[in-house]
């Protein structure tokens, strides 16, 4: 809830909690009773339920009756009058933010489908919102939902498994799905779903199991990903040589810039196509730093590559660079990044 909506109804609690202490004070006073029937002369009076009086009224005690009805009744009436507006308010809102998602959806293309609104997914999430890569989410907790929705995460409400909601999230125009679903069943079920509706789909898979990573291959995903493997290779790695992996970390930030670590494809209507790496000046021109070629159709990535090699339509450039120093390399070299999902790795 927000933080104003939480205020205003603070705000209804602590005026009735004073108008029922004031009432019942000024009656335990004026007519000396006790603390409950004072407590009891106060939620009659307020509530106009008609109910006898305990004791008899004295003329002074019948005027400050009049001013703890009206009270009540107006605070009361604000009461509820506030918490209508919030509901009608929140209720508004929510249609209106759950159409304008839709339509930012739909008008969504070559967009990465999230199926699982995971731990890891908050990574997931930093990492396209970094590289200004469009996705979508589909969650089916009501709670993770709401929560991605305030952070204004594109997100779907439903099962991942289903084609429905699949097809909602635009799956015939996605270029990737990454599905980290908490079971390996249903990674299995949502990878077979996927693949089914997108032949052309790059599809990553969490895999929780030892077996699973065979599974989800069969099923159709291209690639799988184990958090413990990882996580353990990780924390054996920074045992066995810190120093490499400080190294590591270091080289992709400069300062507080934090630099992206990409590969650039060269499209067949690019600038680029039959000049070698000397010619093009790549990091005099843009300021990057180039790593690495890999020649179109071979697995071998050349580190440290000849200078005076031609580029072709299809080679592929490792650089190191900010986003908007790979976004402008991306342009010449006609790559519209529809195939990031596959070197993300």
């Amino acid at each position: 809830m927000e933080k104003s909506k939480k205020n205003r109804i603070i705000g209804i609690l602590i005026s009735l909690f004073l108008l029922i202490s004031i009432s019942t004070f000024g009656y335990w006073t004026l007519l000396d009773i006790t603390f409950t029937d004072a407590l009891y002369m106060t939620i009659i009076t307020i509530s106009t339920v008609g109910y006898k009086e305990v004791v008899d009224m004295t003329p002074l005690a019948k005027l400050f009756s009049i001013f703890v009805i009206f009270g009540g009744i107006g605070m009361v009436g604000y009461a509820f009058t506030t918490l209508e507006i919030i509901i009608l308010e929140s209720n508004f809102k929510s249609i209106w933010r759950n159409k304008a998602m839709k339509k930012k959806i739909e008008q969504m293309k070559k967009h990465i489908i999230i199926a699982g609104g995971s731990e890891s997914s908050e990574f997931i999430f930093k990492r396209f919102q970094h590289s200004k890569k469009d996705f979508v989410v589909i969650e089916k907790d009501k709670e993770k939902y709401e929560a991605f929705l305030e952070k204004d995460i594109p997100t779907l409400l439903g099962d991942a498994t289903s084609e429905e909601i699949l097809t909602e999230a635009g799956i015939e125009r996605a270029s990737g799905f990454i599905s980290t679903l908490h079971t390996d069943a249903d990674n299995i079920v949502a990878v077979l779903t996927a693949r089914h509706m997108n032949k052309n789909l790059f599809i990553v898979s969490r895999a929780i199991e030892k077996n699973a990573r065979e599974k989800l291959l069969k099923a159709g995903a291209d690639n799988t990903v184990s958090s413990n493997e990882i996580g353990g290779n990780r924390m054996a790695a920074l045992v066995l040589r810190p120093t490499i992996i400080s190294f590591l970390d270091t080289i992709t930030r400069a300062g507080d810039v934090e630099l992206d670590l990409e590969d650039i494809i060269i499209g067949p209507e690019s600038s680029m196509r039959n000049q070698s790496l000397k010619e093009l000046q790549i990091p005099q021109k843009i300021g990057l730093t180039v790593l690495a070629t890999k020649k179109d159709g071979s697995e071998n990535i050349k580190f440290n590559p000849d200078p005076n090699e031609k580029l072709l339509s299809g080679d592929s450039i490792i650089v190191l660079g900010t986003p908007e120093q790979i976004s402008e390399l991306r342009k010449l070299a006609d790559d519209d990044g529809e195939r990031i999902l596959q070197h993300m790795g």
